[in-house]
């Protein structure tokens, strides 16, 4: 049987993945292990020799070799199963007041966008409607994934698993 995982704790791995880190889950312990491309790329080198790393070094290359040598973890959701400028344009999208979503629209199109999107939501202080959105949808992708593989959950808030619950997005009235 899998063990249960704290479904923050996986949001919390899923949102801290990028081009250079991977977060894993081991099927067995519960275990949630993020890594840089450097710890794994250290774990394949056979040459290494791990005793001249500091110990924090040799536990993570430990750590990526059982990643890489065992069944027991899967990956978690990488940067394109997130699609963070996908979340960023539904966002646009769901934002009510018609000049705030020109704005952001227009922010997102073009090289800089990710930049220009934190500029403007700053500028019209929407901030935490932003981060509000999402971690809404971070924690689905977490659901999602987490059924697919069959893992048991459970909700920080102490509620039963399922679905995870959407407010809709607050009106801007600026």
């Amino acid at each position: 049987m899998k063990p249960t995982v704290s479904l923050k704790d996986v949001v919390d791995a899923i949102d801290i993945v990028s081009d250079e880190m991977t977060s894993f889950l081991n099927t067995k312990t519960g275990e949630l292990v993020t890594l840089t491309d450097e710890i794994m790329s250290m774990a394949e080198d056979e040459d290494d020799n791990i005793d001249d790393f500091p110990q924090w070094e040799q536990e993570m290359v430990i750590k990526a070799k059982a990643v890489q040598d065992t069944d027991d973890y899967l990956q978690l959701p990488d940067k394109y199963d997130i699609n963070e400028y996908g979340i960023m344009e539904d966002f646009c999208y769901s934002v009510e007041h018609d000049k705030i979503k020109r704005d952001l629209l227009n922010a997102i199109d073009g090289r800089g966008a990710f930049r220009r999107f934190k500029d403007t939501i700053r500028f019209h202080g929407i901030e935490k409607d932003w981060y509000r959105f999402r971690d809404e949808r971070l924690e689905e992708i977490a659901v999602d994934w987490l059924e697919a593989n069959e893992i048991p959950f459970t909700r920080d808030d102490h509620s039963e698993p399922g679905p995870p619950r959407v407010n809709p997005l607050p009106t801007q009235n600026h």
